[in-house]
């Protein structure tokens, strides 16, 4: 397999995608990172990951203090997956631009040492101006299409900047928020891996970049050795994958959670709006299956009222709850991921990609997930 860079470092054509809350931590990521691969943290409320954090968390309704509260859970995530990598691989660190204190996020990413920021969930258009003091970190975006390229790019153009490499993420398969506007939308074929490759290889010859100006990554879907290669073959520098790594033994949920993702079937796995106003794809656990029963009902009682937040936390700079948008989700996102990081099946939001897994519903190493993808050699049953 071809060997890619960013910022210097030679990595394996692997990325684990980032994974909220709390799926993608230090364990997970730092070991990934070790196998030579990037390895990415969801700075996403990862003080579920720190008792003693939870229990200064307990009452409090300033929402300053909540989220200095998280950026110390982050700071030590990064500091944690640094030390398991012994130097090999890369940190990323995936930061939703939808989250409030998305700006925080990245400036403790940055100066905790991490060696890359991912971005999605929102153009982040603005995202050289929040890292002009750290050169050194690799800036990627992540997109869907060649016209959400397209905006990025010639704006970073703009401020004397390229990304060091984007994430292209097709919401037919992606697991998580998608970058989709409607449901409808998901399987639009402008988003075929193919043809958005080339459109944006068209696109940098008409910028004046070589094709190879700008690393390319393909997400969602990406479950056996033969896509990885044939994306690579397209002209991926490298692939992104997300639920495999989730339920590896090296990752971060609950043993419980990779056993709900692991044996989830194809008609259990569903999209929907997201509180955060984007569609979203998960497995259909009781909480949700009572939930989409009860969606028309709590969408016709929307109202924009913050008390239906939980107290402090404000989570998000657009929520269906707390801001009474009728035509979005109507839930706590924080508080379901929270049950799912736990394993809570009967009350936890379990997000999850739309293909089967590579080794169906064992439990395998990242190292022999890794390998899988690389050369095709499956773990022995």
């Amino acid at each position: 397999m071809p060997r890619w860079q960013i910022k210097g470092r030679e990595l394996l054509p692997i990325v684990q995608g980032g994974m909220g809350v709390g799926i993608s931590a230090h364990r997970l990521a730092g070991t990934v990172a070790s196998l030579g691969a990037v390895g990415t943290i969801s700075s996403v409320d990862l003080r579920h990951h720190h008792e003693d954090l939870l229990t200064r968390a307990e009452g409090c309704t300033d929402q300053d203090a909540l989220d200095a509260l998280n950026l110390i859970a982050l700071e030590r995530e990064i500091r944690e997956a640094l030390a398991i990598t012994q130097g090999r691989g890369a940190i990323a660190v995936n930061v939703m631009k939808a989250v409030a204190a998305h700006a925080q996020h990245v400036r403790q990413s940055c100066e905790s040492g991490a060696h890359a920021i991912v971005m999605g969930a929102g153009l982040p258009l603005d995202l050289p101006d929040m890292t002009k003091e750290f050169p050194q970190v690799a800036l990627i975006p992540i997109l869907s299409d060649v016209r959400g390229v397209a905006i990025v790019v010639k704006k970073w153009l703009r401020k004397n900047r390229l990304p060091d490499a984007i994430v292209i993420e097709h919401p037919r398969y992606a697991g998580g928020h998608l970058g989709a506007t409607r449901p409808e939308e998901i399987a639009d074929a402008r988003f075929d891996f193919e043809p958005v490759l080339a459109g944006i290889f068209k696109l940098f010859r008409e910028l004046g970049l070589a094709d190879a100006s700008i690393p390319l990554i393909p997400a969602g879907g990406i479950n056996t050795h033969e896509k990885v290669r044939a994306l690579l073959g397209c002209g991926a520098a490298a692939v992104q994958i997300g639920t495999p790594f989730a339920v590896t033994v090296e990752g971060d949920a609950h043993p419980n959670f990779k056993r709900v993702l692991a044996e989830a079937k194809p008609e259990d796995i569903v999209t929907f709006m997201s509180v955060a106003g984007l569609p979203a794809r998960a497995v259909l656990t009781p909480w949700l299956r009572n939930y989409l029963r009860r969606e028309n009902a709590l969408q016709s009682h929307a109202k924009a009222d913050p008390r239906r937040c939980v107290p402090g936390l404000n989570c998000l700079t657009l929520c269906g709850l707390r801001d009474g948008i009728a035509s979005i989700g109507q839930f706590c996102i924080d508080t379901r991921l929270a049950f799912a990081l736990k394993g809570d099946v009967k009350k936890g939001l379990f997000f999850r990609g739309s293909e089967s897994l590579p080794f169906g519903t064992s439990i395998r190493t990242a190292a022999e997930l890794m390998q899988y993808f690389l050369t095709g050699i499956a773990p022995a049953v």
